[in-house]
């Protein structure tokens, strides 16, 4: 038998061998897992396909319909009013009698200025077709006395040549009558022109006169028939009665709103813009009307102001458009769309699948055949509407049709990442795991 120390002693040796065994057990299993492969990740995005359709690009805005034609009637007289032809809510037409003012003075001002313009009709027809004056009839006669003498003497004056040819009298007597002829001629000619002097100038000034009394009581007569008319109150234009404040027998007073007549067969939405907006637009471009109640209607920008408003730094905008049913009421609040351009074939993909570089340029994840995701610059054109709804983007270079984009997941991705493409959105595990592999 061993000595019981020797025992002990081997007993020790024996544990310390199995320690250490045990000990280079574990060491070598660490080092067994520690140099095998760790599987890679795999992320589950969603994708959309780069498709070539057309795009289009709108403008939205909330505006305010007003009437494209309307007019608050003031009468231009002071008066209490008769009566009233309309009620509020009455269509009229142009020319129409709305209302009547009291007008019974204005009417007998219009009556005796009439009388006094017919007066001086008749004095302008007395005065112009009157004999002439004591003057011109004087000089009428000299003119008539000269023309006989300068008849007779020429008489005389043939006579004598005649006589003088048989050689029954002498040559003196000859030249004595052409000497009395020459100033019976100039005798005639002083007599006319005083008589047409006097009367150029007595016939202008009476028809001066007569023209100007006449003028005068003319204008009166016409003011005070104007004034009458003033209170007859006619509408300017086809429409509606929106508005009309003032009762029989209230005074009218003058530049008083009377009523309000609206044109609603064309109705104009004005909406204000950003300049950069409105750039975008052309006159004659298609909008809709989108109406609380949902109906839209068609319709097309009218006017682009030209001038920036400086309380609101906007630009405002008119979109007209028929409302021959008279559903749409001004006042009323509306969604304005206008369509600001189109581009037919361009490559389309969704706006979320676009992401902002670190150098500031723009990149997609393209989902390879190969299962991984790729980064690919590109370079973007138009944001509109397309085949994925209201929020599209135009690629000019980087992809082509067929290709397919991460929408949902490529955020943070890094490039050669494996993706599983999901049919839907992914679920809160699969987005949790997700997020866990980006990190």
């Amino acid at each position: 038998m061993m000595p019981a120390s020797v025992s002990r002693s081997l007993h020790q040796t024996m544990v310390c061998l199995t320690a250490t065994a045990m000990l280079g057990a574990l060491f070598l299993a660490g080092c067994s897992s520690s140099n095998e492969a760790t599987p890679a990740p795999v992320v589950t995005v969603q994708t959309a396909p780069v498709v070539q359709a057309t795009l289009q690009q709108w403008v939205d805005a909330e505006g305010v319909l007003y009437p494209l034609r309307q007019a608050i009637i003031t009468p231009k007289v002071s008066a209490p009013i008769e009566r009233f032809l309309v009620n509020r809510g009455d269509r009229v037409h142009k020319g129409q009698l709305l209302a009547v003012l009291e007008n019974q003075d204005l009417r007998a001002t219009a009556l005796e200025n009439r009388g006094l313009y017919q007066q001086a009709q008749a004095t302008y027809q007395t005065e112009t077709q009157s004999n002439l004056p004591q003057q011109l009839t004087q000089a009428q006669q000299d003119t008539d006395a000269a023309r006989q003498n300068l008849e007779a003497q020429q008489r005389i004056y043939s006579s004598r040549q005649n006589l003088f040819r048989q050689g029954a009298i002498a040559r003196r007597d000859v030249e004595q009558a052409a000497v009395t002829l020459a100033q019976a001629r100039s005798q005639y000619e002083i007599a006319r022109k005083h008589l047409e002097s006097l009367q150029a100038i007595g016939q202008s000034a009476q028809k001066q006169a007569a023209a100007g009394q006449l003028t005068a009581a003319q204008a009166r007569y016409q003011g005070a028939k104007a004034q009458l008319g003033y209170t007859e109150v006619r509408s300017p234009l086809n429409g509606v009665v929106t508005d009309r404040p003032l009762y029989p027998g209230q005074q009218a007073g003058a530049g008083t709103p009377l009523m309000t007549v609206m044109d609603i067969s064309q109705v104009v939405a004005r909406i204000h813009i950003a300049p950069d907006q409105a750039a975008l637009l052309h006159i004659g471009d298609q909008a809709t009307l989108v109406a609380p109640e949902g109906n839209t209607v068609p319709a097309h920008v009218q006017l682009i102001s030209p001038a920036v408003d400086p309380n609101s730094t906007t630009i405002e905008v008119w979109v007209q458009a028929a409302n021959p049913k008279g559903e749409l009421r001004p006042g009323t609040s509306v969604r304005v769309r206008i369509l600001a351009r189109a581009v037919p074939n361009a490559l389309v993909i969704p706006s979320t699948a676009v992401l902002a570089g670190p150098d500031g340029g723009a990149y997609v994840m393209r989902a390879g055949s190969d299962g991984q995701a790729h980064q690919v610059n590109v370079e973007t054109g138009l944001k509109g509407s397309g085949v994925n709804g209201e929020n599209d983007t135009q690629i000019l270079k980087g992809l082509q049709a067929g290709d397919q984009v991460i929408t949902v997941g490529g955020y943070g991705l890094p490039d050669g990442t494996k993706i599983k493409i999901a049919s839907s959105a992914p679920d809160s595990g699969a987005a949790q795991e997700g997020a866990t592999n980006k990190s």
